[in-house]
């Protein structure tokens, strides 16, 4: 199995960066991490404490602190560092700074000869993705965002409570844009394979108080009633990142909400939006074309246009373009 010897960089080891790379460790999900951080003794002080975790796990991880010359071999470049959101900002407001960071990251690991698969987690992160995919020149399914992966676990959360099941019976997706124009595609979303729409509509009097725009605005909220308390997320983010990086290791060919390219999908291209993907050991192996009802297509064009406009305010004349 490549998860034996994949090796994996980490840009940023802060808290969500050390989150990924712990749950990689718990999980045995690369043989490798190497953490490269704003300051190398930042990175190399957080590979100490990992690597003091592995006589409690069930195999051993090299872990490490590195540079950018040295992601050459990296067969997957996790990008965490970027911008912080302060109280009041949206994950938009926060898109200059963050590509100007970006850019300084991007450059030197191209110039390492890296040729794998970039998973970018950095707010906002459909921009930045689309960002690192400019920059990179690699083709489009190698790079990758975590996109809605994170609101789609949370909302399958929300509705295990509500529905007194475990999340993993429950399917479906929130799409979009990861941020405030986000949505969940309820056409397609089933506990234990049926859909929520006829459960609803056979139990109205047991559901009657259940109120699915409720549930979309709590999903898309989620982070930020996380932010509000502790400052910060990390270990919901650190373990999408440890999936998708898993499923890349791995060729699991696993389905995941994740921020992608399109080229003609859904109507659109040149844009990076959240939208199930298939992963595997190339990044991504194809994208699902939703049959999205009509309201829903709706709201998917109203994030594409969102997030377009933002694309364009990118200073592209610093961008390699393809």
């Amino acid at each position: 199995m490549r998860n034996r010897t994949g090796k994996v960089a980490i840009v940023g080891a802060g808290l969500v960066g050390s989150s990924a790379a712990y749950s990689m460790i718990n999980q045995a999900i690369a043989g490798e991490i190497m953490l490269i951080g704003r300051t190398y003794e930042k990175a190399l002080g957080q590979a100490l404490d990992l690597s003091h975790s592995m006589d409690f796990t069930y195999q051993r991880t090299k872990v490490h602190a590195g540079t950018y010359a040295d992601c050459k071999d990296m067969d997957v470049i996790v990008l965490t560092a970027g911008a912080n959101v302060k109280p009041g900002q949206t994950r938009l407001d926060i898109l200059s700074e963050a590509e100007i960071i970006t850019k300084d990251i991007v450059q030197p690991i191209m110039e390492s000869g890296f040729n794998g698969v970039f998973v970018v987690a950095a707010n906002p992160v459909d921009i930045i993705t689309y960002l690192v995919w400019k920059l990179s020149g690699l083709p489009r399914n190698q790079v990758i965002g975590t996109g809605t992966s994170i609101d789609s676990s949370r909302l399958k959360t929300i509705l295990s409570e509500v529905f007194s099941i475990d999340p993993r019976s429950v399917h479906g997706y929130a799409l979009g844009e990861h941020g405030e124009s986000q949505f969940v595609a309820w056409s397609h979303v089933t506990i234990g394979g049926k859909p929520i729409l006829h459960i609803l509509e056979q139990h109205k009097e047991r559901f009657k108080t259940l109120d699915l725009e409720d549930i979309a605005r709590k999903t898309r909220d989620a982070g930020w009633e996380i932010f509000t308390r502790k400052g910060s997320t990390q270990f919901g983010i650190g373990s999408a990142i440890a999936f998708i990086t898993r499923s890349i290791l791995t060729d699991d060919h696993k389905i995941i909400a994740v921020s992608a390219i399109l080229d003609g999908e859904y109507g659109e291209s040149d844009l990076c939006i959240g939208v199930p993907a298939i992963i595997g050991s190339d990044g991504i192996k194809e994208l699902l074309e939703l049959n999205l009802s009509q309201e829903e297509m709706v709201k998917f064009k109203h994030s594409c246009h969102i997030l377009r406009n933002n694309i364009n305010n990118l200073t592209i004349d610093d961008i390699a373009m393809r």
